[in-house]
């Protein structure tokens, strides 16, 4: 795949970049290990202050890189202007929680007697060089949500973005060039797929992180395995929708059309399997097909567009797949289900009722505007049939049944259970799956100590 900016609404190709050459790449990696050396030994206070400054920055730039967001993979420019927004508040976060989640801890006194030890404590200390390969659907967010927590924990970074946002990943180069992070602590690889094996298998690299598909996570982690080094995969998901008879039906249909569309339905964290009670069945099908037909599909520069084109003409040619294989199974089309005519990668806000486990899009993760539903009976149908996914991303729940949240929390297989709302990542809460969504956590203190050392110090008496 060429290193390009292809405009998703018109398909032009607006610039185009040469893959950095072995010589290049050798003198990042040993940037970055040079720097790591002195960086390290760095305070909490002037590494907050760094960060707090590249907040700054990317608030003051929101609009001119919401529009290259937008250009190279078609996002709303809202919602890529909402996209910083939120990097930012990220990084300020982290700017003041890093030093006390990254704190000596001092165990019990009665097992620092029982060790034997005067003094004992567990110290969190940095790796080194991370490899990060990013996805483009957040082409911020997504980097942004390693680059902080691993900066602050006195790590480096190495980014390999996604080859179809090259704009953006030069950009957050030069975002923590600005405010003054030494050289060498972020820096940007603009290589192929093919090369990520090579940088990896560097000794100076010390650990990776992938946001990305199910192939491209084995493809890291089977490196990863054969050279020892840590990894965190965060990968597909096929999220469930859940909607009990308790629910506030007409505020779980409106959020649900949200949680489908937003980004175009390109978010691993987006809902997609749609799954409701008999009882409030058909009055949250019709609420949610209604609200999936009104959206203003259209031209992602203007401010009232709701969803854009996807980010590439092989991801609409995906997804057209799933729902023609569904279709010719005998799923019920409600709304959408064809491609417009007309220049860009659209698809419609697509609602598939009848949908059964022979079809693909059952099995498979569909990532664009595409929601299916099932009609249940009781909760434990609603729980086999949420479960019954290779995926465990996260998971939506709508009931005021207290018993009912009791059992979704103690029987959904996935990273997160979101009663009554929406599933969205804050750098406060851990972010992560288990099964083939991955495994490890992003953001919160979790995230912070994936790339760490954690380090037992004992002293004898």
């Amino acid at each position: 795949m060429p290193i390009a900016t292809v405009n998703p609404a018109d398909g032009e190709t607006l610039r185009t970049y040469e893959a950095m050459g072995e010589e290049e790449i050798e003198r990042r990696i040993q940037l970055a290990e040079a720097t790591f050396r002195t960086y390290r030994t760095t305070a909490f206070d002037e590494r907050a202050r760094l960060m707090r400054r590249a907040a700054e920055i990317l608030e003051a730039d929101q609009d001119e890189i919401g529009r290259v967001i937008t250009t190279e993979m078609g996002k709303p420019v809202k919602q890529a202007r909402a996209e910083a927004a939120k990097c930012a508040k990220t990084m300020r976060w982290y700017a003041d929680h890093a030093a006390s989640l990254l704190a000596d801890e001092e165990p019990a006194e009665s097992d620092v007697k029982d060790s034997g030890a005067s003094r004992a404590l567990v110290r969190y200390r940095p790796l080194g060089p991370v490899l990060a390969v990013m996805p483009w659907n957040f082409p911020l967010w997504q980097v942004i949500r390693f680059a902080a927590p691993a900066l602050m924990a006195g790590n480096v970074g190495l980014l390999k973005h996604a080859s179809n946002v090259p704009q953006t990943a030069l950009y957050l180069e030069d975002l923590f060039h600005r405010a003054g992070f030494p050289e060498g602590c972020f820096q940007t690889l603009l290589i192929g797929s093919a090369e990520v094996d090579a940088v990896l298998r560097d000794e100076r690299v010390r650990a990776a992180t992938l946001t990305g598909s199910e192939p491209a996570g084995r493809a890291v982690a089977a490196t990863a395995g054969e050279m020892i080094k840590k990894t965190v995969l965060e990968l597909g998901g096929s999220d469930p929708f859940v909607v009990m008879p308790s629910a506030d039906v007409d505020r779980a249909a409106e959020v649900a059309v949200t949680a489908r569309t937003q980004n175009a339905g390109q978010s691993c964290i987006a809902a997609k399997r749609f799954i409701v009670h008999t009882d409030v069945y058909d009055a949250f099908v019709e609420r949610f097909t209604e609200g999936m037909r009104a959206l203003r599909v259209g031209d992602p520069m203007e401010e009232e567009t709701e969803v854009g084109p996807l980010s590439s003409e092989q991801g609409l040619n995906d997804v057209m797949e799933l729902v023609d294989d569904a279709k010719r199974s005998g799923a019920t089309v409600l709304c959408g289900g064809e491609r417009p005519e007309g220049p860009g990668w659209y698809y419609p806000p697509t609602v598939l009722a009848d949908v059964t486990r022979e079809m693909r899009i059952h099995r498979e993760e569909a990532f664009g505007p595409v929601a299916t539903l099932y009609r249940v009976t009781d909760l434990d149908e609603a729980v086999l049939i949420a479960n019954d996914t290779d995926f465990g991303l996260s998971s939506n729940v709508w009931t005021r049944d207290d018993a009912d949240v009791d059992r979704f929390v103690r029987d959904l297989e996935a990273g997160g259970v979101y009663v009554n709302g929406m599933t969205a990542s804050h750098p406060a809460f851990p972010f992560g799956g288990v099964k083939r969504s991955g495994y490890g956590r992003e953001l919160s203190g979790h995230g912070i100590r994936e790339f760490c050392n954690i380090t037992t110090v004992w002293h004898g008496a």
